[in-house]
């Protein structure tokens, strides 16, 4: 039989159909239904100053605004041929690594939920919000923070806001291990995780799979690594696992938030003085740029006439995800609630999944010069 869930349904946080194919319990295969919140942000920037368009792209996404204002903002800065000043790259890093933890938390504690752990829903919760406290500490907001701007960020930060997330990133580092040796050893680790939703790597490849989804089936791929120079400055290395189950992607987020706490650290032990932003003049042109967001790789493509924005497109890294889960990681599921659970691993975001209309003429053909030029 053929089960529905969704678009609107407990399970789910945001609307999306999971067209489950079942002999049973037994789920043999999915398809997904999307289009339920298009809103067509890319249409909307066309003819917009990039101080407009950098306010549409914070709206992509809900959970990690923060990633979109700054591969937005760095694109035009790749356009004229220039970069934002060190200090200013230094408070990126901190900022996009403090979204990553509060990202990460959630993504875990809404797989917490679906496989019935309450109590470890609850505590991701409880550890998110001291973060979300030194988000707002550092740009002056939690969720949309309007920090990035082309040149830099807007302002810059003192000496005892620092401290005082360095000390909120030493609490939640002294109570942070407690809750992951509670899900590595707790009775449900093998109900709906352990060998549960598997992704091969050769699938994972095939699928294109990014993020810790794709490095829990064995990619070791981060674009922070190799793409992304401001890492060149701190300790860093790619955390990535081959088990490729629900498990390994839950554990690799909480991998990587011990990893983003290292690097916070760093920035406010090493963070050097100066400007904070510069002016820039834009030309005409084109430019495309990536970064790694929680999720995983996310692309802006930007046309501009030097002033006003000509073309955008933009690329997010659920969509890819999403369709990873749905062709394999679904497959031969045992039950419908390892289902729901398995889907909820992969951490997926409709709402930047449904950021535009349907592809016109331009858009598309700025996604087909920007794949051969990665080919």
């Amino acid at each position: 039989m053929i089960l529905p869930l969704g678009p609107i349904h407990p399970g789910l946080k945001e609307p999306i159909r999971l067209k489950l194919k079942t002999r049973g319990e037994k789920v043999l295969s999915a398809e997904i239904d999307y289009g339920y919140v298009h809103r067509g942000i890319e249409r909307v920037m066309e003819g917009k100053t990039w101080q407009k368009g950098i306010y549409l792209s914070e709206r992509v996404c809900g959970i990690c605004s923060y990633i979109h204002t700054q591969t937005f903002a760095e694109t035009f800065e790749k356009i004229a041929g220039e970069r934002a000043p060190i200090r200013a790259q230094f408070l990126r890093v901190l900022t996009n690594e403090l979204d990553r933890i509060q990202s990460h938390l959630i993504a875990n504690s809404t797989f917490f939920k679906a496989m019935e752990h309450e109590t470890l829903f609850v505590y991701m919760l409880h550890l998110r919000e001291p973060v979300m406290d030194a988000i707002e500490l550092l740009t002056g907001n939690r969720v949309n923070m309007g920090w990035n701007v082309v040149g830099g960020v807007k302002m810059d930060v003192n000496q005892s806001h620092l401290d005082s997330i360095m000390k909120i990133m030493m609490d939640l580092e002294s109570e942070y291990d407690k809750y992951v040796e509670m899900f590595e050893h707790g009775p449900l680790l093998g109900l709906r995780s352990r060998d549960v939703g598997k992704m091969t790597r050769d699938d994972a490849i095939k699928a294109r799979a990014v993020g810790p989804v794709g490095r829990a089936s064995g990619l070791k791929h981060d674009l922070r690594e190799k793409h992304h120079t401001y890492h060149d400055n701190f300790d860093f290395k790619v955390i990535w696992r081959k088990e490729g189950d629900n498990y390994a992607r839950t554990m690799n987020r909480f991998d990587e938030i011990t990893q983003s706490i290292r690097l916070i650290k760093q920035v406010i032990e090493n963070i050097p003085p100066g400007e904070v932003r510069k002016k820039i003049n834009i030309p005409a042109g084109y430019g495309d740029w990536r970064n790694e967001a929680p999720r995983g790789e996310v692309t802006y493509m930007i046309e501009t006439n030097g002033n006003l924005i000509n073309n955008v497109s933009i690329r997010t890294p659920s969509i890819m995800n999403i369709d990873a889960c749905a062709k394999y990681m679904l497959k031969d599921v045992a039950t419908v609630p390892d289902a729901l659970a398995t889907y909820a691993s992969v951490d997926p975001c409709i709402a930047c999944t449904e950021r535009s209309v349907i592809i016109d003429d331009e858009s598309q053909e700025l996604l087909e010069r920007q794949n051969k030029k990665e080919e």
